[in-house]
């Protein structure tokens, strides 16, 4: 690494990512005013780098070439240098982006674009070597050769831009399609995702392999909705490898970014905020179906790790943790069977390395990356041992192993706060409460969302980001859902009505600043944020939900509790813009294809009056939560309360039924509305899941059978 000799206009910021290359001889300046500026003086072309703290290739690059100070001073004449964070600036990201998938039909990062002064951007790439190597250019011979062309060939250099400029413009028109919205769509979506799974090792495709949490979420949809066996299966069968391979954390929990091998063997090590948030949804979801405690284990072992890890005092979730330790990937979470014994002993060390498949040859640059390869049975077979003994060994030692661990040099952490990510880990713990009886979850969640309104706004404006006591840049549309989309599951976990008020607040900001009054759909830039060379529409579910999937559950949602059907038709345009690339592409609109199945269902709309913590209103609850009732809306009150009710349309004129907890069900057809009182015996039940997607949840009076049916109109 550099010796501090240089100092950069990056000093100054707060982005971890940024901070990495305050010190190198490279003159770097962030996105902003004083750089374009600069670049229009001089008439210089913009070196646009594009990375994020947590990047393994990002960190070769600023060794490599962004250190080197012959290759800085070539940078420096040639070129206005502006390095982004893409987590701290996502727009900019994806217009680039897009660039150079233009240009090379793929991306990936460190992003390395060549701009005008007026930022429309000309030569792009990804990560370049030093010198010429793996049929890659050297950098050196890059940052030439771009520099010559843009001097001394200028009526190319202005027909290359007007071309991408109108290509980038084109890829954000979408025209609503006149085909139905109906459940053949997601029957079709079920047949491609079931061309691409993985039979033997779980997941979708070859390596590497990504968890492709919101395509496993839709298949546990697809399951409730048609009882399809295949679709259960896949989501139980990948979700089972996933636990058992070196993409989880064994000994810490949570999850990596991804697995460079097929067989989930050897991660990314990296970890991430999104991943964690929609994989510990999936596990929990995954439990309520099958019941299997394994489910349940990972889901909690996973919200622990954030907790543990991933949080701060003010309730803040961090984004990042770093592949690397002591400039080493994956250095911090690998193990010689050495360090196995010499810890636990040499029989319990057998039993350990046995079942975590640590070997003295390693499955992982000569050390072990651990993972459960075979089940527990087989070991304990092969072992000599009853399997109960093979697990009281595993289960004393993983404490034991997790503390020695925890003395090593950690990675590196970004501790930066994105709305967008915060929401989906919000909307993650606050289901998580309800469902697993948590309240110390309850308590992180609404930490959390306390933090994103006091912090993360600011004149009623929500803004994207917070480090070091400074939050900045206008939100995007992700943040805005995926935060409203939080504190509406927050409120359907508690019942108190601030968290649904907060969140129609930022709902209806979000349909002011991002809805396209002209085409449909909602952009990815407010109208009040700054205006780029193109307004993006982000449309596609990659390693996080698009903006516009979110947006439409979430009107969805609202539009149930209170009946503002306007949000339902906004939902309704961004499927039809939508409907035709779903068709053809559902394994880049997994969320999407969820929000649709909830709009094609007959979803439930509950109702629970009574006090809030009292042993009869929590007892309905837990008949509520324990089943997996993806399409429901949740509304609870105390008796009479006008304020809530004067929000949530189905809180009208609920009475308490003989003075006791009451639940009320709802669906949209001409039988009504009808009740249930809580404390009879023996406990009441909803209805099974097989039976309770296509209908509606009706909570009868005592005189009926609890679990009586609607049958849709």
């Amino acid at each position: 690494m550099s010796e501090h000799k240089h100092t950069n206009r990056l000093q100054n910021e707060t982005s971890p990512y940024l901070l990495q290359h305050a010190h190198n001889p490279v003159d770097w300046y962030p996105w902003g005013e004083e750089a374009l500026a600069k670049a229009h003086a001089e008439n210089k072309p913009i070196l646009l780098s594009i990375g994020y703290s947590a990047c393994h290739w990002c960190h070769v690059m600023e060794r490599e070439s962004f250190e080197n100070e012959e290759i800085a001073a070539l940078m420096n004449e040639n070129f206005v240098n502006i390095k982004v964070d893409r987590e701290e600036r996502p727009d900019l990201d994806q217009i680039y982006m897009n660039a150079v998938q233009l240009m090379l039909g793929h991306g990936g990062w460190p992003l390395t674009v060549f701009l005008t002064p007026d930022l429309v951007p000309f030569y792009g790439g990804t990560y370049f070597p030093p010198e010429d190597r793996f049929r890659l250019p050297g950098f050196p011979r890059v940052v030439t050769g771009v520099a010559d062309a843009y001097r001394s060939r200028p009526d190319e250099i202005a027909e290359t831009t007007t071309n991408f400029l109108n290509e980038l413009r084109r890829m954000n028109v979408a025209h609503e399609s006149d085909e139905p919205l109906n459940p053949q769509l997601l029957d079709a979506a079920l047949s491609t995702l079931a061309r691409t799974y993985d039979k033997r090792h779980g997941g979708f495709g070859g390596a590497p392999k990504f968890p492709a949490s919101m395509n496993l979420e839709f298949l546990l949809r697809t399951h409730l909705r048609t009882g399809d066996g295949q679709a259960l299966d896949m989501v139980t069968h990948t979700c089972r490898k996933m636990a058992e391979g070196g993409l989880y954390d064994q000994l810490g929990g949570g999850f990596h970014r991804y697995s460079t091998d097929a067989q989930w063997l050897v991660p990314h090590f990296e970890k991430m905020l999104y991943d964690n948030a929609l994989l510990s949804r999936l596990y929990l979801h995954a439990y309520q179906v099958t019941g299997d405690e394994h489910f349940r284990r990972i889901a909690e072992e996973t919200f622990d790790y954030v907790v543990r890890e991933m949080t701060d005092e003010g309730g803040a979730f961090y984004s990042t943790q770093d592949a690397d330790s002591e400039g080493v990937e994956g250095k911090f979470f690998v193990w010689t069977i050495e360090e196995i014994d010499e810890l636990l002993g040499e029989e319990d060390g057998r039993i350990v390395s046995a079942y975590y498949g640590a070997t003295a040859e390693g499955n992982f640059e000569e050390k072990n990356i651990l993972n459960v390869p075979r089940p527990a049975q087989t070991v304990a077979a092969e072992l000599g041992m009853p399997v109960e003994r093979l697990r009281e060994v595993v289960e004393r030692s993983r404490p034991l192993l997790f503390a020695a661990r925890e003395k090593r040099i950690k990675p590196g952490r970004d501790e930066k706060a994105i709305a967008a990510w915060n929401g989906m880990m919000l909307t993650s713990f606050a289901e998580a409460s309800s469902v697993l009886e948590r309240a110390d979850y309850r308590r992180v969640a609404e930490r959390n969302a306390d933090f994103l309104l006091k912090t993360l706004r600011r004149e009623g404006t929500l803004l994207h980001v917070y480090k070091d006591e400074q939050a900045k840049h206008h939100a995007y549309l992700d943040d805005y859902a995926c935060v409203a989309s939080g504190l509406l599951s927050l409120y359907e976990a508690t019942g108190a009505a601030r968290w649904l008020r907060e969140c129609l607040s930022l709902t209806e900001q979000m349909c002011e600043e991002f809805w396209d009054d002209a085409e449909g759909g909602f952009f990815y830039t407010s109208a009040k944020g700054e205006q780029l060379i193109v307004r993006n529409k982000d449309f596609m579910d990659n390693a996080t939900p698009a903006g516009n999937s979110v947006a439409a559950e979430l009107l969805l949602r609202l539009a149930l509790l209170t009946e503002n059907q306007e949000y339902g038709r906004r939902a309704v345009t961004v499927f039809r813009l939508l409907r035709d690339q779903m068709m053809r592409y559902p394994s880049a609109f997994g969320y999407l294809l969820g929000a649709l199945d909830f709009y094609l269902s007959t979803p439930k709309e509950i109702v629970i009056i009574g006090q809030a913590g009292a042993d009869d209103s929590l007892a309905l609850l837990r008949e509520v939560w324990k089943r997996y009732l993806p399409n429901k809306v949740v509304a609870q009150s105390a008796e009479n309360d006008a304020e809530a009710s004067s929000v949530v349309a189905l809180l009208r004129d609920r009475p308490a039924l003989g003075g006791r907890a009451t639940a009320y069900g709802a669906c949209p057809c001409p039988f009504g509305r009808v009740a249930k009182r809580a404390g009879t015996s023996p406990a009441p039940t909803i209805a099974s899941p097989t039976n309770i997607y296509s209908t509606a949840v009706l909570i009868q009076p005592a005189t009926v059978p609890f679990g009586h049916f609607c049958k849709k109109s």
